[in-house]
């Protein structure tokens, strides 16, 4: 069997898209997306690198963010056009933008936005997951985030329809399809 031989950039990137990859297949479980601000400037940068391309768009209040994810071909657009959202910090100020992030159609499910938030995973709010991938329930905890994102994702949340997310904790990331039921358990 021939391997191929990746250059360090496809090397990043791989080892990012694997680490989403199993992040949304294994909601809940923690996964490392291994030393990759060595080429990048922040996590943010190369989980764009990793899931744009010409034919995606973003959005991101993030000046500097804007900038580096502009460099990957993809369109920047208004909230509610944006196949991807990327919130390196997140406060109240950015619930309308959030909200505006498309669910996609029954038709067309898969037009709906990805949302790359930054959060301090294993403190703050315990959360109960339940859905596919999980066995009967995962007990998470999820600091950095106002309460109220987990009620309105669980508003916008109508499968098929509903925003997958990836919460990004240094090198770290936690997947949640729009599959999984998220309950609030505990401040």
């Amino acid at each position: 069997m021939i391997t191929p031989i990746f250059t360090p950039f496809e090397q990043k990137t791989q080892a990012a898209f694997t680490a989403l990859m199993w992040s949304l297949s294994r909601p809940g479980q923690i996964q490392t997306l291994l030393d990759i601000t060595v080429t990048y400037p922040d996590n943010f940068t190369a989980i764009g690198d990793t899931l744009l391309d010409l034919e995606t768009s973003f959005y991101t209040p993030d000046t500097a963010l804007d900038h580096a994810l502009s460099r990957t071909t993809a369109r920047p657009e208004q909230p509610r056009r944006a196949a991807y959202h990327f919130y390196p910090t997140f406060d109240e100020t950015q619930f309308d933008a959030l909200a505006q992030a498309a669910i996609g159609t029954m038709l067309y499910p898969d037009q709906a936005a990805t949302i790359i938030l930054s959060a301090k995973l294993d403190q703050g709010l315990q959360l109960e997951l339940t859905g596919p991938g999980i066995q009967a329930k995962a007990d998470i905890r999820v600091g950095g985030l106002p309460e109220q994102i987990w009620t309105l994702r669980e508003q916008k949340r109508r499968y098929p329809l509903g925003w997958d997310m990836f919460l990004v904790d240094d090198n770290h990331v936690i997947g949640l399809p729009r599959t999984t039921h998220i309950a609030v358990r505990s401040r």
